[in-house]
């Protein structure tokens, strides 16, 4: 399966976990990833585990980004 295609699969149900804005594909040394971009990470300790973003969809790996409050530009 594609990353495009995991990417699509998943994106509404990670849209759903606290804190996330986005998600994308992206490249982490070399290799294509799928992105979660959230407005701050927190302990997966203080996560319910619902609520954790796994490590990995299909093979392909997750990356958490950290990228504060996304606010509208004009």
């Amino acid at each position: 399966m594609s990353i495009e295609s995991v990417k699509e699969q998943y994106e509404e149900q990670l849209m759903r976990r606290p804190n996330v804005t986005g998600v994308g594909i992206g490249e982490k040394g070399g290799k294509e990833v799928i992105k979660v971009f959230v407005t701050h990470k927190v302990p997966e300790s203080s996560l319910r585990p619902k609520e954790i973003i796994p490590k990995t969809l299909e093979g392909y790996e997750v990356v958490v980004e950290e990228i504060g409050t996304v606010t509208a530009q004009t």
